[in-house]
């Protein structure tokens, strides 16, 4: 009998044909996402769970799933999942980190350009037939290159957009809970700084770090206003790291330029006053939407059910020491 799985919505084909070639698999065909008790309902008997990164796996839903092995969430940040639970109840969680790095940062680049040069306030206004002349002043923005990037977490993404920054001829500052390796500072050309010092001086200032008690609302009211009144913030990590409310005065205020977001505090609820801002970019969430990585995703969350259920280790595990106890 082959092992019984959940999955909870729809992923890329690839990915799923080689799971239901080991496993028994039960899907969620609906375009929309399984509430609690839908998942609790589907999971006796289930040895696996591949989650999306907006589901909300609590520990409720843990506890429930008493047959568990692993759950394995379909994105690198895993704040959606009650990790804690897990390891007590001895069930594995893996994310699928490095395959989506470099798409992300390619969107914190398209939402850098994007917010500095007023792309999608250029669009609405060719779409809304309102484009009649050309202007000297015709929706100025900012430049980009040979400006200051601060990157605020130089992980995998962070490093990654540091990359692409250089071809921007850009001065990369950065801040972390430790500096990085010689050889990572090195390969980017980032100087670490406090966090403070890089708010002062960055002309953009880019967030990469995972959602933690420490991390949320990192950056509010006080640290808006370090900023320049030229700069903009952009965050396509995870939406509480930053104060939304604190954000909207800093909008409105012109404590600060602009603000270019891949993701929001109460997400998908976005704070609307966003809505009517033209110095905003709002995007859904979309910071890893290629078909390329989403299907590397797909079959990485696939290979970590595969090798646990097998009694192997993978590396994507975030807490392997469920092993040891």
């Amino acid at each position: 009998m082959k092992t019984k799985v959940l999955v909870t919505r729809v992923i890329p084909q690839k990915a799923l044909n080689l799971l239901q070639e080991k496993a028994e698999v039960t899907i969620n065909l609906e375009d929309r996402a399984m509430t609690e008790e839908e998942i609790i309902g589907h999971l006796p008997g289930k040895l696996a769970l591949l989650s999306m990164g907006s589901d909300p796996i609590s520990g409720k839903i843990l506890k429930a799933g008493g047959d568990l092995k692993i759950v394995a969430n379909y994105a690198v940040g895993f704040n959606n999942i009650d990790l804690a639970a897990a390891t007590r109840l001895k069930i594995a969680v893996t994310n699928t980190p490095d395959v989506l790095t470099d798409t992300t940062a390619d969107l914190t680049f398209a939402l850098i350009l994007g917010v500095a040069r007023r792309l999608a306030e250029g669009d609405r206004f060719v779409r809304e037939g309102k484009w009649v002349e050309w202007k000297p002043s015709l929706l100025m923005g900012s430049d980009v290159h040979g400006k200051t990037l601060g990157i605020v977490g130089l992980g995998r993404i962070g490093s990654a957009v540091a990359e692409r920054a250089l071809g921007f001829r850009m001065k990369i500052l950065y801040t972390d809970v430790r500096p990085a390796d010689r050889s990572v500072e090195e390969g980017c050309r980032a100087r670490f700084v406090p966090l403070r010092d890089l708010l002062r001086e960055s002309d953009f200032v880019s967030l990469h770090v995972p959602l933690t008690p420490e991390t949320t609302h990192l950056i509010g009211r006080e640290e808006l206003r370090l900023m320049k009144k030229s700069a903009f913030l952009i965050n396509a990590s995870r939406g509480p790291v930053v104060d939304e409310r604190a954000l909207v005065e800093a909008l409105r205020s012109g404590t600060i330029a602009g603000a270019g977001l891949d993701v929001f505090e109460k997400e998908p609820a976005v704070t609307p006053e966003f809505f009517s801002m033209e110095n905003t970019l709002l995007l859904p969430h979309v910071g890893s939407a290629t078909l390329e990585t989403r299907e590397k995703m797909a079959l990485v969350a696939v290979r970590n059910i595969l090798a646990v259920l097998a009694g192997e280790t993978t590396p994507n595990i975030l807490n392997p020491e469920i092993y040891r106890t």
